[in-house]
C-alpha cells in the first residue's frame, strides 16, 4: 500500500451519528449509505437506486457555522465518508420519539405509506423543509420533497400529510431558536439541544483542506456524479475533498463582474439574492437541474470539469460569456469557458490545476436571459437538448446575443454561427426562423437513449423559438413560427 492510500485509510474521521458519537477508520471513499447499514446496522436507511434519484437513502447532515448547527437533506448512497467528519448525521431513527413525531403521524393519517420502503425519505425531507424555513407554505413543503419517489401510494396522500403540517405549524414565538422550537413542538427529539455544543466538542479533523494536492489524487467536489460512475474505484482511492476550502465558495460583485467560487453549490446559487437580482427566473430555471438534495452536494466547478456535453450549469453559464479561473497553487491563468472544452471529456486543463472560480459579465440595461431543457422526465432527468440565450436588444434591434446548447454534440456547444448571423438583426419572425435553421446546421448530434439525430436537430430549433417567444411575447408570436 502506498503512502497517500495509507494516509486515506488510518485518518480518523469523527462526527454524530443521531445521538451518538462515532470515530472510525474506515475508508474516505465508502459512501454514507453502506456504513450505516453494514456498519451501523441503521438499516430504515434504504438502497435504493443508488444515483441519488429515489430519495431511500437521504439523511439530513448538519453542520455548525458558527451561530447555529445547519441541516441538509443529502443522498447517502453518493456522499463519501470523510464528508461526515465534524458533523451531525441524522438517519430516520434519529427522529424517532417515544410516540410518532408530527411528521411521521400525519404520514400515518393521510394514508401515505403503503409498503414504507420510500417513508423514511419522505419524514427526512419533510425534517428538513421545517429546519430549514420560518414560515410553512404547502407548495414549498411539496417541494421539498422533490428528490422522493413512491411507486406504492400516489402522491396525493404524501401531499395531504405536507399540507396538514403546514396547516397545523405556525411559528410566532421568534424568541426561540429554529431548533428549540422544532424540539418544543416534538418534531426533533430533545437530544438536539445539545448538538450544537457536541459538535464544537469534537475532535479536530487530521485532514489539512488547505494542503498540496497529489499528482495521485482524485480531486472531489460534490461527487454527485463520481459516485455514480466509480463508486468501486473510489473506495481505497487518493482523495482530496474540497468542501471544507472556504476559498473557493461565495458569491460576490467586483468591477461589474460576477464571480461564483468553484465549491458554491447549486441550491446556494438558486437561493443567492445576486444571482436573482441578474435572473428572476432562476427558481424556475433551476427545478429543472437535479433534486433539492442533489443541488445541496453538487457544485459549479464540478459540473464544469465533469464536462458533460448536457452539463445544465454549463450550458446555462456558456450563454452568459462567462470565464473560468484555473489555479496551480501558484499561478493562475483565466480561460473562457467556451475556450475550455476540447473535445468528448477533454479539458483545456492541466493535470494539476484546479477551478478556482467562474466569472461573467453583469448584465447591461434591456439584456434578457432564459433557459430551456427538454427531457424524457419533465423534472429530475438528464436534458434530451438544453440551451440557453442572453440577448440585449435595443429599438427592436439585436445589439448583442449569447446562445448555447447542450446535446447536440460532443462538448458543451456555443452557436458561434447563430450568433453571428443574429447580431444587428432586426427582431422578427423571419429572422428566428433563419437563426433555428442555421443552428440545426452547425451542430452534430448522436442518436442515443435520449433521443435520435433527428429529434435533436428538432428540439434545438424549437428551443431557440422557446427562448424567444418567451423573452419577447408581444414581437415574436408562437403561431407565426409553426
Amino acid at each position: 500500500m502506498t503512502g497517500a492510500l495509507s494516509t486515506i485509510w488510518y485518518n480518523m474521521i469523527n462526527f454524530l451519528l443521531n445521538n451518538k458519537n462515532i470515530s472510525t477508520e474506515l475508508p474516505s471513499g465508502m459512501v454514507v449509505l453502506d456504513f450505516l447499514r453494514h456498519s451501523q446496522r441503521l438499516v430504515s436507511t434504504k438502497e435504493g437506486c443508488r444515483e441519488g434519484d429515489c430519495g431511500a437513502c437521504l439523511i439530513l447532515v448538519g453542520k455548525w457555522n458558527g451561530d447555529t448547527v445547519s441541516y441538509q437533506p443529502v443522498n447517502s448512497c453518493l456522499l463519501p465518508l470523510a464528508e461526515l467528519d465534524s458533523k451531525h448525521v441524522v438517519t430516520i431513527e434519529g427522529l424517532n420519539n417515544d410516540e410518532l413525531n408530527p411528521i411521521q403521524a400525519a404520514i400515518v393519517s393521510q394514508g401515505a405509506t403503503q409498503c414504507g420502503y420510500c417513508t423514511p425519505g419522505i419524514v427526512i425531507s419533510l425534517t428538513g423543509f421545517f429546519l430549514s424555513k420560518k414560515n410553512f407554505k404547502t407548495q414549498e413543503a411539496i417541494a421539498s420533497l422533490d428528490g422522493n419517489l413512491c411507486r406504492c401510494t400516489g402522491y396525493q396522500s404524501i401531499k395531504r400529510a405536507a399540507n396538514q403540517l403546514c396547516q397545523k405549524f405556525t411559528r410566532s414565538d421568534v424568541s426561540q431558536s429554529q431548533i428549540q422550537w422544532l424540539v418544543k413542538e416534538q418534531i426533533l427529539p430533545n437530544y438536539f439541544l445539545q448538538i450544537p455544543e457536541r459538535l464544537q466538542q469534537l475532535p479536530s479533523s487530521q485532514i489539512d483542506s488547505s494542503s498540496e494536492i497529489s499528482q495521485t489524487a482524485v480531486v472531489v467536489g460534490g461527487g454527485t456524479d463520481l459516485w455514480v460512475q466509480k463508486p468501486v474505484n473510489l473506495y481505497h482511492a487518493d482523495l482530496t475533498f474540497l468542501s471544507d476550502r472556504t476559498n473557493l465558495k461565495g458569491i460576490q460583485i467586483e468591477k461589474n463582474c460576477c464571480y461564483i467560487g468553484a465549491t458554491t453549490s447549486i441550491e446556494d446559487m438558486k437561493n443567492s439574492p445576486i444571482l436573482q437580482a441578474f435572473f428572476p427566473k432562476i427558481h424556475e430555471h433551476f427545478k429543472l437541474i437535479a433534486s433539492t438534495p442533489i443541488r445541496h452536494r453538487a457544485t459549479v466547478g464540478g459540473n464544469i470539469v465533469n464536462a458533460s456535453p448536457i452539463g445544465d450549469l454549463t450550458i446555462f453559464f456558456l450563454a452568459l460569456g462567462a470565464s473560468i479561473t484555473l489555479s496551480d497553487g501558484q499561478n493562475q491563468r483565466e480561460l473562457a469557458l467556451k475556450d475550455f472544452f476540447k473535445g468528448y471529456k477533454q479539458l483545456n486543463k492541466h493535470n494539476n490545476e484546479l477551478v478556482e472560480c467562474l466569472s461573467f459579465p453583469q448584465p447591461v440595461k434591456n439584456t434578457f436571459f432564459n433557459f430551456e431543457k427538454v427531457s424524457k422526465r419533465t423534472n429530475l432527468d438528464i436534458a434530451s437538448v438544453n440551451s440557453a440565450i442572453q440577448i440585449t436588444v435595443d429599438n427592436g434591434i439585436i445589439q448583442q446575443v449569447l446562445l448555447s446548447a447542450g446535446g447536440v454534440a460532443p462538448i458543451p456547444f456555443y452557436l458561434t454561427k447563430t450568433v453571428n448571423y443574429l447580431i444587428g438583426k432586426e427582431l422578427k419572425v423571419d429572422s428566428i426562423r433563419e437563426a433555428g435553421l442555421l443552428a440545426q446546421s452547425e451542430i452534430s448530434p448522436i442518436s442515443d437513449i435520449r433521443g435520435s439525430i433527428n429529434y435533436k436537430r428538432l428540439l434545438l430549433r424549437q428551443l431557440i423559438y422557446a427562448h424567444f417567444i418567451t423573452l419577447f411575447p408581444k414581437q415574436i408570436k408562437m403561431e407565426e413560427l409553426r
